[in-house]
């Protein structure tokens, strides 16, 4: 993670046999990254809750509530999951929130977010492909399988050969985007004026469908509105250079939540064209923030949104431009879809989650 989260330690020794898998921490913090943290954070808010956070080696220990933090193995990244982390768990259960585990460990729950390697490869490098690939196949003969929508499930099943009922699903949850007060700054910083551009969340992985944007950039242009982009890209995961920014757009690169709570609040409308999710926790954070969001009817946003988003066909850049454009030509539909993601939203919240999932390890503990 970019910054560690400092809470109190539980006074509360730690369960022997209950570890988490920690490699997150020393990870760059993305949708996987934040469902880890705020998991982490939600247990230990849980009363009597106790286990053992497993890290890579840290130069700065965080120290999460009801956990204790420790750091195990000389070595990071996936070497150190696959062997250091193993070691440090023992006989005892683990619990992965980032996709990946450790193939040796027999005690293990595995939250998977999405099927996005086998349904949008070209999502992924060459290099890292194939691994994920082979990874997920053993770890849903070996591991519990945890996801994180109906829609993740079933595709995960089909690709996975497994039975859905044997997959269990903890949704995400949006109250984070409202913790820090919005920095209006970032708008002044870029050039951006409070409703009179439309914002786009994600990074360059073709998935996210972010080329498909142009056109609608062109339409706003005629309307006197800007698109803005905001999001990075991992090239060590996400194949580079096969998508491109959408023209005329405004790149504002990574923010921070307060920065990003400000652009949501203060957008015509909150554009999202990936053509593959596994939940989608930009158009959540954008309801959340009282944004209007016009989505694509793909993945798993028509389950997350429902009746709060209009839709469009992301294979479709004049689709997808109509129906940004009537969002923002239309104020009644901005107002109506503004009340009814404030509704939908609280659907979503990390404290569910984080109980859901403690419902989760308990029976799988019963069960081992």
């Amino acid at each position: 993670m970019e910054r560690c989260i400092r809470v109190s330690r539980s006074a509360v020794p730690p369960r022997p046999d209950l570890f988490f898998n920690g490699r997150f921490v020393a990870q760059s913090l993305t949708g996987v990254q934040r469902f880890a943290t705020e998991m982490i954070l939600g247990l230990g808010t849980l009363p009597g809750w106790d286990a053992t956070l497993l890290t890579p080696p840290l130069t700065e220990v965080p120290r999460f509530a009801g956990f204790r933090v420790l750091p195990v193995g000389g070595h990071g990244g996936q070497r150190w999951e696959q062997f250091a982390l193993t070691r440090a768990a023992g006989g005892g259960l683990l619990v992965n929130l980032g996709n990946t585990g450790p193939l040796r460990q027999r005690r293990q729950i595995v939250v998977i977010h999405d099927a996005g390697v086998f349904s949008t490869p070209d999502s992924y490098s060459l290099q890292f492909r194939p691994w994920y690939k082979l990874l997920h196949r053993l770890l849903a003969r070996r591991a519990k399988i945890v996801t994180v929508s109906e829609f993740a499930r079933n595709d995960l099943a089909a690709r996975l050969h497994l039975d859905p009922a044997a997959i269990e699903t903890v949704p995400e949850g949006a109250e984070h985007i409202l913790r820090a007060p919005a920095d209006p700054a970032v708008l002044a910083a870029h050039g951006l004026m409070p409703g009179r551009y439309v914002l786009a969340v994600g990074s360059l992985a073709p998935h996210k469908n972010l080329a498909a944007l142009s056109q609608t950039a062109i339409a706003l242009a005629e309307r006197g509105l800007e698109l803005a982009i905001t999001g990075g890209l991992d090239a060590k995961v996400f194949a580079a250079g096969r998508a491109a920014l959408p023209q005329p757009a405004r790149y504002l690169g990574r923010v921070g939540d307060a920065e990003l709570r400000a652009l949501y609040e203060n957008a015509a409308c909150f554009v999202f064209p990936s053509r593959y999710e596994g939940f989608g926790l930009p158009a959540v954070e954008a309801m959340a923030c009282g944004c209007p969001v016009a989505a694509s009817k793909a993945g798993s946003l028509p389950e997350i949104c429902e009746d709060a988003a209009v839709y469009f066909d992301p294979r479709d850049p004049d689709d997808i431009a109509d129906i940004v454009c009537r969002v923002v030509d239309t104020p009644m539909l901005s107002t109506e879809l503004r009340r009814k993601g404030l509704l939908q939203v609280r659907r979503y919240t990390w404290n569910a989650a984080a109980r859901r999932l403690s419902q989760i390890i308990e029976a799988q503990r019963r069960i081992d």
